[in-house]
């Protein structure tokens, strides 16, 4: 065989290998950046099902998938190429955009907290009457897709913040295969969740005495299931912001509270081992975000005065 043909051989194989250890890097990366955004999406899908609350049943799988095609629009036609253009051009600007985000996961949940514990509500809830069901539905479905698009946007940002030093294709790939993921992810296990009920009605009318019981015991979870949701989502929300504060604050310098946070984890570390210790710091990360989560609603209600209208238009539902 000709010495140069040989030599295209040799080449079209480094090639192919050079190819496949690229994939695999991606594939890795994209895997990597996915489990920092964990907490995201757990609050994500925790907060998703409230939208179909209310409306039929036969308009619940319709409406999460106009809601999952405006998160995808969100995440791949608007913040990766934005993503891909800070990266590029103002790399240091993606802590600060990681702390904003931050700082409304930690006002959304302390908000959530303050609500339960007795605080004024404020904006629309799921109590108030529906009087036009198609209205109602078009602006629930533009309601979760603004609040997916700030959800996306901190996925994103923290995905976007571990593949830095990525090339840029390589980034695009990466935000690209993590979007879609988790939007699959995400709205794939709510449109589980929202039916479960159904198909516990389903197999509760059955002949069948143990699919009666299934049936019947799906129903009869559901309630609990949805609260432990929400009650996940908040803490998410918490254990997320407060988080990505403490590790903004960290890069920048500032690192009193870092340091503090992650004593207390090696010292329950050493006596519990790694997952009570990750689990300690967790719950330092959750107080810390109700702390400053706290603190800015009492600013954005108390002092600004922001959102009292809606508050005292709730209020007259209930």
């Amino acid at each position: 065989m000709p010495s140069g043909l040989v030599a295209l051989f040799d080449d079209i194989a480094v090639i192919a290998r050079a190819t496949a250890a690229s994939v695999d890097d991606v594939a890795l990366a994209a895997g990597r950046a996915s489990t920092k955004a964990a907490g995201v999406v757990i609050d994500d899908a925790a907060v998703t099902p409230s939208y179909v609350t209310g409306l039929s049943p036969a308009r619940e799988l319709p409406i999460i998938g106009k809601i999952a095609v405006g998160s995808l629009r969100n995440k791949l036609l608007i913040l990766l190429p934005a993503a891909l253009l800070l990266s590029t051009f103002l790399p240091q600007a993606i802590i600060y955009l990681l702390m904003l985000g931050g700082a409304f996961l930690c006002y959304e949940g302390a908000e959530k907290v303050m609500e339960k514990l007795g605080g004024a509500r404020h904006g629309k809830t799921l109590e108030d009457p529906i009087t036009d069901p198609v209205t109602f539905e078009k602006e629930r479905v533009a309601g979760a897709i603004r609040t997916d698009m700030i959800l996306s946007a901190e996925i994103m940002a923290i995905v976007l913040n571990e593949v830095a030093a990525e090339t840029v294709m390589n980034r695009a790939i990466i935000l690209a295969l993590v979007g879609i993921g988790i939007t699959v992810l995400v709205y794939g296990a709510v449109a589980l969740i929202v039916k479960m009920d159904d198909a516990g009605l389903h197999l509760a009318q059955r002949a069948d005495g143990f699919s009666r019981v299934v049936g019947r015991g799906l129903v009869a979870a559901m309630p609990r299931v949805l609260t432990v949701l929400s009650i996940v989502g908040t803490v998410a929300m918490l254990w997320v912001g407060g988080g990505i504060i403490l590790h903004g604050m960290h890069e920048l310098g500032i690192d009193g509270l870092y340091k503090y946070a992650h004593g207390v984890e090696h010292a329950v570390e050493t006596v519990g081992g790694g997952v009570l210790g990750w689990v300690t710091f967790a719950a330092v990360s959750a107080v810390f975000g109700l702390l400053v989560g706290a603190a800015i609603a009492v600013l954005v209600h108390k002092v600004l005065r922001l959102g009292h209208a809606d508050a005292g238009g709730a209020e007259a539902a209930h």
